[in-house]
């Protein structure tokens, strides 16, 4: 397994977030690296990229590369209200009970009036995965993969036969795009088939130019149409050799290297508007990248991601611990010794914190950015008791101030989509926000609240409205 946790990722941060301050010293690039000598086997075990708007999740694997891939405003669902105006006929009965101690009977009056009579919130949903299988490398050897933190790259490297083969992944924020880079040390060594899938609600094509497309739309989900229309393009060049497109699959033959260059992107404008060309928008990327070559755009993602991740290092000192690959650094940290891994944990924190929140996207949900289903636990949605407020710990302390803006702009159009809400439901000024949202700004109530925070939560919200 690797540190990435599924639901509540910076958890330990806040622990260090305790430090008060941070001794400013060069650290070795290995402290800074997560290795492992193996693919990852599971989602979980797979090394996370991303640029604020775009994620990919790299499993590592010389027989089947999956790159599980994301993008910010794949979410189920469309612009919808569904505040309960029942609620206010409620009100001043629940307010009487809860004064007289009776939280038991005003859970109760809640339940029956105030909870949503249609959805609860939409999902986050994956955008799909692009898969290259190369058939021949299924003896490989002398196997290593990495996360870099300095860098954000992620890096595979091993051996088939005499030849050595090398694949690095980054997502680049200055031109929105993840690029994945196949290289091998013998010419013509490269020979692989590359697909795209998604569990539903996609059309995958293939063009002459080497392209394949994904045409995604996202679900429908508890009564509400999905609307989000999403493209997803991977555009595939080769120094060497060929590239044929075959139905819905590209064969690359007897390369020397190979680039591919991701692009996504959907209709959404904003929470109300869903006007944007998705089509137009995700081949301008990749039009815009036509007089680049790759080393450009890895250097001016460099420079962009190193301007904010260098601000701070963090050396507890090292033991001989660091020399062994992450999963068995972790599974031996209880009994052993090695502060560099809490040094690394804290500077991965950071590292998630840079590569999902950035400024003009979506605020880092319950899984940062990386999702591999269309139906994730608690739809990946912004649980605001606390879990959302979690992401956002690392802001201020670690010298990443800018990354709250999402979540700023967020509690902004939470607070107008909120004022129907204290209207409708409470007869009230303001706005008021139950402690669940998504992508279209619920403000209403949700029925998960009530199951797990019983009658406290209830008490807080209401009481603040008498």
């Amino acid at each position: 397994m690797n540190i990435i946790f599924r639901y509540r990722i910076f958890v330990l941060i806040g622990v260090f977030c305790l430090l008060s301050t941070f001794q400013v010293q060069s650290q070795e690039k290995s402290a800074l690296t997560l290795w492992y000598d193996k693919p990852a086997e599971k989602w979980v075990e797979a090394l996370p990229i991303g640029n604020g708007r775009l994620g990919a999740m790299v499993y590592g694997n010389p027989v089947e590369e999956v790159i599980q891939l994301n993008e910010n405003t794949v979410w189920a669902g469309q612009p919808n209200r569904n505040d309960n105006p029942e609620a206010k006929k409620y009100l001043s009965k629940v307010q009487e009970l809860l004064f007289e101690g009776k939280s038991g009977e005003a859970q109760e009056l809640v339940n029956q009036h105030f909870i949503s009579k249609t959805s609860h919130g939409m999902p986050y949903q994956t955008a799909g995965n692009l898969k290259l299988s190369f058939p021949d490398h299924q003896n490989y050897s002398d196997y290593y993969r990495e996360l870099n933190l300095e860098n954000a790259v992620t890096t595979t490297r091993y051996k088939v036969g005499e030849v050595g083969y090398e694949t690095q992944v980054f997502a680049s924020h200055p031109d929105q795009v993840i690029v994945v880079q196949i290289k091998a040390d013998k010419l013509g060594s490269l020979n692989f088939t590359a697909t795209m899938d998604r569990p539903e609600g996609a059309i995958i094509s293939t063009t002459d130019n080497g392209e394949l497309k994904l045409h995604g739309k996202t679900s429908d989900f508890e009564g509400v149409e999905g609307k989000i229309k999403f493209l997803a393009i991977t555009k595939i060049k080769n120094e060497g050799g060929e590239i044929i497109a075959e139905n819905d699959v590209l064969k690359i033959q007897n390369a020397d290297n190979v680039t591919i260059y991701i692009s996504i992107a959907s209709n959404f404008k904003n929470y109300k508007d869903l006007s944007i060309d998705e089509i137009e928008k995700a081949a301008g990327y990749l039009s815009a990248l036509k007089n680049k070559d790759q080393e450009k755009i890895y250097q001016t993602h460099l420079e962009d991601y190193q301007s904010y991740f260098n601000r701070v290092s963090f050396d507890l000192g090292q033991t001989a611990a660091a020399k062994l690959p992450t999963d068995e650094r972790i599974k031996n940290f209880k009994t052993g010794d090695d502060p560099a891994l809490v040094s690394l944990y804290f500077q991965f924190g950071r590292y998630l914190l840079i590569t999902s929140s950035r400024q003009g996207t979506q605020p880092a949900n319950l899984q940062g950015i990386w999702n591999d289903q269309l139906t994730p636990a608690w739809d990946s949605k912004y649980t605001v008791n606390i879990n959302a407020e979690m992401n956002y710990w690392p802001a201020e302390i670690t010298n990443l101030a800018e990354f709250h803006e999402p979540l700023i702009q967020m509690v902004k159009e939470l607070s107008e989509a909120g004022r129907e809400t204290a209207r409708e439901m409470y007869d009230a000024e303001g706005w008021v926000m139950h402690h669940n949202t998504d992508i279209w700004r619920m403000t209403k109530c949700n029925r998960r609240l009530l199951l797990g925070n019983v009658a406290y939560g209830w008490s807080v919200a209401v009481s603040a409205l008498i």
